[in-house]
């Protein structure tokens, strides 16, 4: 198998992971039409409120199920009213004699869904394992901070191989903070932060300005920050920044891959502030550093090159290189 990501859809190995696509308050009254590894998908709520989620296009004519609308709880084709139950039955066919048999081909293939973390996350297969914790979310002293669905132009390996990365920071977030960090790299050893992320520590300086020390809870213009980076397989990265005062801001970079080189961002963030301060205010900064990432990123054309002697590498490359070899491993089963 390709070390690319030249052909997306045939690794299979992707399929048995959860994905975050959506936002849980997004899916209410409306069905929502995603993407993941190149196939498209119908998600909505039956009248328990839990999470369906079916191939989007109709079973008869291919109409796109999302421009449907919610029937007490099941999903209606705008086409010819065709009827879709939780499991995906089709439950009637209004054209149709309601003492005929449903075909078989009429019923939609469903998939498995969860909502964590303010997020709706969906796997195309199996699961292998639970999703991942972050133990700040049961912690009453931290509230949690979601942030919208966007689509970068860029492909998810490009994404994590970026948000695993400290040495960009001087050089692409100098609008942000990374104008007063030192440009070569601290010592990096690898280690399980948990047991759920892998990564390393470090230590930081970073810009304060004004925007910032909402974030950071300092009028002082650079700030010291004590910072975890970690990833979970396939996608995942997570970055937690501990301020002197004892202030704890806690980021998860989320990338899905729409295909080959298109893909979805979302950041949560976590903090044990005093819970004043409002939530734009808060992730509009990071908000910020995310943008100077799209940018950057956006600039790159093409899947990353997955093979450990594709790329040039040094010392301060040990997270991605690590990354990229688990996930060979991974898709290659």
């Amino acid at each position: 198998m390709s070390n690319t990501f030249d052909c997306l859809t045939e690794n299979t190995g992707l399929l048995d992971h959860w994905y975050a696509v959506g936002l849980s308050k997004e899916i209410n009254k409306k069905p929502l039409s995603v993407e993941l590894l190149n196939s498209r998908y119908v998600i909505w709520r039956d009248r328990k409120g839990s999470l369906v989620a079916a191939n989007e296009l109709c079973s008869h004519r291919q109409m796109p199920l999302t421009e449907g609308h919610i029937d007490e709880g099941c999903l209606r084709c705008p086409y010819h009213g065709w009827l879709f139950g939780e499991r995906g039955e089709c439950k009637e066919i209004p054209s149709a004699s309601p003492d005929l048999p449903i075909p078989s081909k009429a019923h939609l293939n469903t998939f498995n869904t969860i909502e964590k973390y303010g997020l709706v996350w969906l796997s195309p297969g199996e699961p292998k394992k639970p999703l991942f914790e972050i133990e700040q979310d049961n912690d009453s002293s931290f509230r949690r901070i979601n942030t919208e669905i966007q689509s970068w132009e860029v492909a998810a390996t490009r994404m994590v191989d970026n948000f695993l990365d400290i040495t960009h920071f001087p050089f692409v977030h100098t609008g942000t903070f990374g104008s007063v960090q030192e440009k070569e790299s601290p010592p990096i050893e690898l280690k399980e932060l948990d047991e759920y992320f892998f990564g390393y520590e470090y230590d930081v300086l970073a810009a304060n300005p004004g925007e910032a020390k909402s974030v950071s809870g300092s009028e002082e213009e650079v700030v010291s920050r004590f910072m975890t980076t970690g990833f979970n397989l396939p996608f995942n990265v997570r970055s937690t920044i501990a301020y002197e005062s004892g202030l704890q801001h806690i980021i998860l970079l989320l990338s899905t891959p729409i295909d080959e080189i298109n893909s979805y961002f979302t950041f949560v963030v976590w903090r044990n502030d005093d819970f004043q301060i409002p939530e734009e205010e808060i992730i509009s900064f990071d908000r910020a550093i995310g943008e100077e990432d799209r940018v950057m990123l956006e600039r790159l054309s093409g899947s990353m090159p997955l093979g450990q002697t594709d790329l040039a590498n040094v010392k301060a490359d040990k997270a991605s290189v690590e990354w990229k070899r688990q996930f060979v491993e991974m898709i290659n089963g």
